[in-house]
């Protein structure tokens, strides 16, 4: 299998502390200098693995906490009112999740693990008062926040403008760049979304997506094997038509 080996850093226990943590680097932890970090550490709490399929939050909930994922991933998601779910999003090792309910005090969106998972929960209140000790942690999830409202801007540019083929290419990319951010290979990787959520997600068809794979394998851009990816050919993958800002899209 191509991943075997990057995937074995997700296997990490979910009483590691911050302090301990090879996540530190990309997640809130990084705004906050060693000497304040057990102040960080202590308002965290890290519960159980989630299954696959299990939620997080649902809409509605009221909002008490974010989350850094520690392992796995997730997506979040809402239903229409004629009941149809659409993908909004996926989440890494690293990422926060859950800022959607800060204005309204109660989540807007679902968030559900894609496969076992384990997240920190960081209860806003004690963020808050902690990032008044610290500006610099403030500063940081000043800065989420703005990636969050930009991936949103840049979902629906990539929606309205982009074709079949650059939709799928702009996944791919982002998704590497995450990987490349915390420390893994971005050219060998996983993908923990079925194809089913990647074409919600991208507003297409599951064939469509299958489709382009296999156009993109014959083309010898890319190596697939079930979920795992190999990117073979990194210029004709990004094409002429792709904007760098869709690294932040997911």
């Amino acid at each position: 299998m191509l991943c075997a080996a990057i995937n074995r850093s997700q296997t990490v226990s979910h009483q590691v502390s911050c302090n301990d943590c090879s996540l530190s680097p990309i997640c809130l932890p990084l705004a906050v200098a060693p000497a304040q970090l057990d102040q960080l550490d202590r308002i965290i709490h890290r519960g159980r693995p989630l299954k696959r399929g299990e939620h997080l939050f649902r809409a509605t909930d009221g909002f008490s906490s974010v989350y850094a994922v520690r392992s796995g991933a997730l997506k979040t998601y809402v239903v229409s009112d004629e009941g149809e779910e659409q993908v909004t999003g996926f989440y890494l090792p690293g990422e926060v999740l859950g800022m959607d309910g800060i204005s309204t005090a109660h989540h807007v969106s679902n968030a559900k693990a894609l496969e076992t998972a384990t997240v920190c929960e960081i209860p806003f209140a004690q963020l808050e008062t902690l990032s008044q000790q610290i500006p610099s942690l403030q500063h940081h999830f000043f800065r989420l926040m703005s990636n969050e409202i930009r991936s949103d801007r840049e979902l629906h540019m990539l929606l309205g403008k982009k074709n079949a083929d650059d939709r799928v290419a702009s996944l791919l990319l982002s998704l590497s760049a995450r990987h490349q951010r915390r420390g893994l290979s971005d050219n060998i990787f996983r993908l923990p979304m079925s194809r089913y959520d990647i074409a919600n997600y991208l507003g297409m068809a599951v064939e469509t997506v299958s489709r382009i794979f296999t156009r993109f394998q014959q083309q010898q851009w890319l190596r697939v094997d079930g979920r795992e990816i190999e990117i073979l050919d990194r210029g004709s993958l990004c094409g002429q038509n792709h904007d760098p800002a869709m690294e932040l899209l997911l």
